[in-house]
């Protein structure tokens, strides 16, 4: 959802377009639908990288994206996002001395204890290239140092893909009767912190059931949680909390936009649920999406049970108006294309590509 709008705007522009898949996110569910609902072409190579612990995942996509740059020789690398994928490429190709650009920088939980947030300041770091996707992602990167000319705020890729497909998903049979009618409650769960901790998962889904004796809340099972539930998941219900298989893209949005409201833990459905106007309710401790609070429609409740239900309720009760932030307008990838395109353009006048990772100047102090 990210790649595409980029993709599509490079492309359009002349440039040739290396699309590398690492294979990090590999089940089909989760990987292969993607691109089939979006028209995403074929990756150009597949590192084959595969699943494990952050480290071992890290230093496999690492070993095998160093490979590639020698091969390739490319002038820039993009990527997007916070996965360890992202963080692993930009690595290799910073010690390749490879111009880096990062799509979606900028954006700060100051949670350390999420491995996103490292894997976001490390790779705004070592980017030449920043792109933000609003304003505040733009202060954050001011805070830490980064000068006007590496940092453009160019609005949000996510909305898009978003907005080039929503007439499309809206005309789309729902594969569940239930997601036809709007009245429900949308939930999605997959961070560690709250699947991987029995307790944690058992109060979020306590809420849920207890939301579900007023209305049916639909549970797309995403594979991480689908291994800490009982088995065959879409087979079952769990006291009314309707347990279903991961959605596609087209579908997941048009359940979103028919949602009375969305309880979730993603930070992409953050977004996506603030450029469509649906509540949404963020069962974490903190975001690295605060504009989707600030101005959207989303609110960070945390994940204690009660005061999920109690949200739920009131927010049904009483939406907040839809709003949202600068930008999103559905031309983020053309602006990140005609970014690159000068930088690129004026790099080759001058006889090759800046890959130095510009800082702001601070000020000299008289220890004398």
């Amino acid at each position: 959802m990210k790649i595409k709008p980029v993709l599509d705007a490079l492309e359009a522009a002349s440039h040739r377009v290396e699309l590398v898949h690492t294979g990090q996110h590999h089940d089909t569910a989760m990987s292969g639908v993607f691109f089939d609902d979006l028209g995403l072409r074929p990756p150009d190579v597949h590192l084959g990288t595969g699943s494990g612990s952050v480290a071992a995942q890290a230093a496999r996509v690492l070993e095998a994206f160093d490979r590639y740059l020698v091969e390739a020789e490319p002038d820039v690398v993009v990527v997007v996002g916070d996965v360890t994928s992202s963080l692993a490429c930009a690595f290799a190709a910073a010690q390749r001395a490879v111009l880096v650009a990062h799509v979606e920088a900028g954006l700060r939980s100051h949670d350390w204890s999420m491995p996103e947030e490292v894997n976001r300041v490390i790779i705004d770091r070592i980017s030449t290239l920043l792109f933000a996707p609003s304003a505040d992602a733009v202060e954050n990167l001011a805070d830490e140092g980064r000068n006007d000319q590496s940092v453009h705020l160019v609005g949000n890729v996510m909305i898009d893909s978003l907005l080039a497909n929503l007439d499309r998903a809206l005309a789309r049979t729902p594969p569940h009767q239930i997601l036809a009618d709007g009245d429900f409650v949308l939930a999605t769960l997959h961070r560690p912190s709250n699947v991987d901790d029995p307790d944690v998962l058992e109060g979020i889904m306590s809420a849920l059931r207890s939301v579900s004796d007023s209305i049916p809340v639909v549970l797309p099972v995403h594979p991480r949680l689908s291994a800490r539930l009982e088995p065959d998941p879409a087979q079952r219900l769990d006291n009314d909390v309707i347990l279903i298989e991961p959605l596609g893209y087209l579908d997941f949005i048009a359940a979103q936009q028919r949602a009375r409201i969305i309880v979730t833990d993603s930070g992409g459905v953050q977004e996506e649920s603030t450029a469509l106007g649906t509540p949404c309710l963020t069962v974490r401790e903190s975001t690295e999406r605060p504009i989707t609070v600030t101005e959207g429609t989303n609110r960070v409740v945390g994940v204690n049970s009660f005061d999920i239900e109690a949200a739920v309720h009131q927010t049904i009760a009483r939406p907040p108006a839809p709003r949202c932030p600068e930008l999103w307008d559905g031309h983020a990838g053309q602006r990140i294309a005609a970014v690159l395109t000068a930088e690129l353009e004026s790099a080759h006048r001058a006889g090759g590509v800046d890959r130095r990772v510009p800082t702001r100047s601070l000020p000299r102090h008289d220890t004398g």
